[in-house]
């Protein structure tokens, strides 16, 4: 068993200066290094064109684009490297796991992936230069695996299939971009069927209203459904399922046989943080062994977190966050079962 751990990030201020402060924080790390023999064992099969990726920025979030700009100023790096890294337009994905189930005022979630992509960050990030305030655990830096922002929505994503790629977002600057962007699940569904789409990926969602939906998108075709569970597989787009889904459909029902809509938080955390129920998973070399497990509460605006299997529940509020209180802990500690470190270590 492995002792792991992750950083908690707090910051207040424009775009440009939150990517100076990430990028510093990369210069402390070793993620630059291990992201660059990444890269070498395995070569892009895709063209980084600079010049449609920052169109499709400024269309759909100018800011983040001074975040990238603020990264490759501080790192000089030629920004076809920074985009390739941090941009997550056309680039890949891998495959994954996930499990969600949303409860009448929660949204609780296993993420399932391989450690030695997990950034080990929980960043607290409050805009000046417009853009709404986030919470949440960060993918590639600059993304979001899941999160809230300050109205209350939050989003999660469960990955579907990579056959049949399309020139668009991947689904963690997709998962940012939801929180950057919108308020309510409305405003979330408009957006996911406007912007362009990489691979296929299921985006749970649930806002301050309680209103929850899930939305089956792929580089074809974006649909919505109800439903307070989701795995691996679609439901709805099925001709667009993996030829394998048998795991995926054993384990949305091993999570239905146990669940109920009138489930409280505590019990589903349980459900989804101990491996003795099956859902939590150990399989980490397979990419989808579960890596934390995270709920939000978008009505009081709070986060319970746990890194690893059993792991101590952190809450963050919010809410306090928003009106100036800082948090009380640097870190977010925890045990997974697994010798593969972190991509920061």
């Amino acid at each position: 068993m492995q002792q792991v751990s992750m950083q908690t990030f707090e910051f207040r201020g424009n775009h440009y200066d939150y990517g100076v402060a990430q990028a510093k924080w990369l210069q402390s790390t070793k993620m630059l290094e291990n992201r660059e023999k990444e890269w070498r064992v395995r070569r892009p099969r895709f063209d980084i064109n600079i010049n449609e990726t920052k169109k499709i920025y400024q269309q759909f979030a100018p800011q983040i684009w001074e975040e990238l700009m603020g990264i490759q100023d501080t790192l000089k790096m030629p920004l076809e490297q920074v985009l390739l890294n941090y941009g997550h337009y056309r680039v890949y994905a891998k495959d994954s796991g996930c499990s969600v189930f949303l409860g009448k005022n929660f949204m609780v979630r296993n993420y399932d992936y391989n450690p030695a992509t997990y950034d080990g960050r929980f960043s607290l990030f409050q805009p000046t230069d417009g853009g709404y305030a986030q919470i949440g655990p960060t993918s590639r830096v600059t993304g979001r695996m899941d999160g809230m922002n300050e109205h209350g929505l939050s989003m999660g994503y469960n990955f579907m299939h990579r056959k049949k790629p399309g020139d668009g977002f991947v689904c963690y600057m997709i998962g940012r971009l939801i929180l950057e962007c919108c308020k309510n699940i409305d405003e979330a569904v408009s957006l996911l069927k406007e912007i362009p789409h990489r691979s296929s990926f299921s985006y749970i969602l649930m806002d301050a209203s309680n209103n929850s939906i899930i939305v089956e998108a792929t580089p074809r075709s974006v649909v919505t459904k109800e439903n307070i569970l989701c795995t691996n597989h679609f439901e709805v787009l099925t001709h667009e399922n993996r030829n394998y889904i048998k795991e995926s459909v054993e384990r949305y029902n091993r999570i239905e046989n146990i669940t109920n809509e009138n489930l409280p938080l505590e019990t589903a955390f349980e459900y989804f943080n101990n491996p003795d129920y099956e859902i939590y998973s150990k399989l980490f070399r397979s990419w989808s062994g579960t890596i934390h497990t995270s709920a939000y509460i978008p009505e009081q605006l709070e986060v319970k977190f746990a890194l690893g299997e059993n792991g101590y529940i952190h809450t963050f509020k919010f809410n306090e966050w928003l009106q100036g209180k800082p948090l009380d802990s640097l870190y977010v500690t925890g045990e997974i079962d697994s010798d593969i470190i972190f991509a920061s270590e």
